[in-house]
């Protein structure tokens, strides 16, 4: 059993939530079951399949193409990831509010959920061993079994602890609380105006697509693709999946996500799409954004090296 003395003591950016105590291991753990997470992945993708057999129309597909991109652009990637979770960048509460709400409403998890999640993963890919299930190591369709409908449970875990302005926020704590009922807020509306049809592809099947589409996007980002960054002495890396930027909204950009965590640019490489941070720079055009955080914003991670055939000197040049 792997105890925290033989592990890395470097925290990525988002992971500073978890403190590790006496005793702490990052590999004594079981991959348990919940019914929860599982019945929730089966409403949906039944919903889903239901919605695309008998109400295949026009307008229910570009209902579930407008929603899909707002809550997994602004809500997911820019606002639970870069801003909640990362604090890559700074907006006005409210707008903070609205981003994360989005974000709750892909389905996931509420923000607290999100959070954790997150930052457990982080800190055990910190690990000089990682276990099978946050490293992505396990096949195909049993990643998808652990990740969609399963947690990782240690025996000796390590302290989390969300800062106190977001774990004592009200707004965040019924968000938490509620973050499956939160779908009501636009299924009665949907309802409403476009009948079953934008409601099975407006909820149920963008749900189900955006649960999936999380899960395949994390399994082949810890996989294999392209690599111009490595962090030594860690076996888990991240790669990036290229021609993936558009309908990732930059969130494929994994292996720079390792490189620089704290940055909200991630697609940094000439070419690399990044719809996310597009958005964020027109915030910050109206004044709702500010501080934004770029890769050399902070010092580099303990360990990053530049790989390949790519210039560091010219990568520092653009920023």
């Amino acid at each position: 059993m792997t105890t925290l003395s033989d592990t890395s003591s470097d925290h990525l950016v988002g992971a500073d939530r978890v403190f590790p105590v006496e005793g702490t291991s990052a590999l004594g753990g079981v991959v348990r079951f919940q019914w929860v997470k599982a019945i929730w992945l089966l409403i949906n993708g039944v919903g889903g399949i239901v919605g695309l057999v008998w109400f295949m129309r026009l307008d229910a597909v570009l209902i579930f193409l407008l929603l899909t991109a707002i809550t997994v652009c602004a809500g997911h990637s820019v606002g639970m990831h870069r801003l909640l979770i990362h604090r890559s960048f700074s907006t006005p509460r409210w707008v903070e509010y609205v981003l994360v709400w989005l974000g709750t409403l892909v389905g996931m998890a509420g923000p607290f959920g999100m959070i954790k999640a997150h930052d457990m993963r982080d800190w055990h890919q910190l690990q000089t061993i990682c276990p099978p299930h946050p490293s992505h190591d396990a096949r195909f369709f049993k990643d998808a079994y652990w990740q969609m409908c399963c947690t990782f449970e240690l025996s000796s875990p390590p302290r989390f602890e969300i800062e106190s302005d977001v774990r004592n926020d009200l707004v965040y704590l019924i968000l938490d609380r509620t973050w499956m009922a939160q779908q009501l807020v636009i299924a009665l509306p949907l309802y409403l105006i476009g009948g079953v049809g934008w409601l099975l592809w407006g909820c149920c099947l963008r749900v189900f697509i955006s649960l999936v589409g999380h899960w395949m996007v994390g399994h082949f980002a810890h996989k294999q693709g392209a690599q111009n960054w490595r962090i030594k002495g860690l076996p888990v890396q991240g790669y990036n999946l290229p021609r993936l930027g558009l309908v990732t909204f930059g969130e494929n950009w994994h292996g720079n996500h390792h490189a620089f965590p704290h940055s909200a640019k991630l697609g940094i490489e000439r070419g690399q799409v990044d719809p996310g941070y597009v958005l964020i720079l027109c915030l910050q055009k109206i004044g709702l954004a500010w501080s934004i955080k770029l890769p050399t914003s902070e010092p580099y991670r303990t360990g990053l090296v530049r790989i390949g055939t790519f210039s560091e000197a010219d990568f520092v040049n653009r920023f």
